[in-house]
């Protein structure tokens, strides 16, 4: 903790003080969030336990449904449980770790979209040569650049907030701690820190929108050249994906590459990017995909035979 903190805990002011709008905000928060783990851990279990998802789309899928995972909970419950107090609190150790976990988590999951860009480029662009580049290995190296990167932004947001003076004010007006909202009640001249801040998180919202983007651009140009059911496939795939960069980053992107001011409409983005986004992505991968549509059927039956012989 900085010398200069004189605060030990921060009042958090969520989405309202309404007593009644709060009710409806905890039954929301609860179901969103009971929504996201359901569709993620049915995700996560189909690709587990199903031999014919063993693709390294679905092993980066089934990272994204992880990810999306830890990253809702590094927020929901808390949330939740602080729309049924009348006044919450964080400590500054909490605050600081939620950073952490926030940033770490939603991090990883714009490196894993990356990385799914990578496996549907090459494996339309490079069909040839795909089974030869986006083998076993390869896709777990990449996966763990993925985490370590992720680590190394979360421990720079950590270090922006450690060097922040708090001396006064310790009432956030968000519903969770992060940079923006604990920049307002710094007792110091902010402009550096948040230069910082969108220099990193900014940064890496927009290069890698851009990046997964022009991805896209050229594998869609690309399917020109292949058959009227491989052009199909390949969009509906490709349409998916395109849809959680945008839902997940064009949210990001608002928030994290602009000056320290605050709009009204933001804690309500940044609900949409919290939480929405997370409970999206597997409806938007389900209801696209066919073969994990398939090996979730083959997985209830499954369940059903095995609860019949019983």
């Amino acid at each position: 903790m900085h010398l200069s903190n004189n605060v030990t805990k921060f009042i958090v002011l969520g989405l309202t003080q309404d007593p009644v709008r709060k009710k409806i905000v905890f039954v929301t928060l609860l179901l969103f969030y009971l929504g996201t783990l359901l569709g993620n851990f049915l995700i996560i279990t189909t690709i587990e336990t199903s031999q014919a998802l063993g693709s390294p789309m679905h092993f980066f899928l089934f990272h994204l449904s992880l990810s999306d995972t830890y990253y809702s909970t590094s927020t929901a419950p808390r949330m939740i449980v602080d729309a049924l107090l009348k006044s919450a609190t964080i400590s500054f150790s909490e605050c600081i770790i939620q950073v952490f976990s926030f940033h770490f988590f939603g991090c990883l999951e714009i490196f894993i979209l990356i990385l799914m860009a990578v496996d549907r480029y090459v494996a339309i662009c490079k069909p040839l040569h795909y089974m030869t580049v986006m083998n076993q290995r390869v896709c777990g190296a990449l996966v763990a650049v993925a985490w370590v990167g992720s680590c190394v932004h979360s421990l720079a947001q950590i270090f922006l907030a450690l060097s922040l003076p708090f001396c006064g004010p310790n009432m956030i007006d968000h519903y969770f701690c992060d940079l923006q909202p604990l920049l307002k009640l710094a007792c110091t001249d902010t402009y550096v820190v948040n230069l910082l801040l969108v220099s990193n998180s900014g940064a890496i919202c927009t290069v890698s929108f851009v990046m997964v983007m022009f991805s896209y651009v050229i594998i869609l140009h690309s399917l020109r050249n292949h058959s009227a059911e491989g052009r199909r496939k390949a969009r509906s795939t490709c349409v998916s994906h395109i849809i959680v960069v945008i839902l997940f980053l064009g949210p990001c992107i608002f928030i994290y590459t602009r000056p320290a001011t605050t709009f009204s409409m933001d804690k309500m983005i940044a609900v949409f990017y919290t939480l929405g986004t997370p409970l999206l992505n597997p409806l938007i991968y389900t209801l696209r995909n066919e073969e994990v549509k398939n090996a979730m059927r083959m997985l209830w039956s499954k369940k059903l035979i095995s609860d019949d012989k019983r």
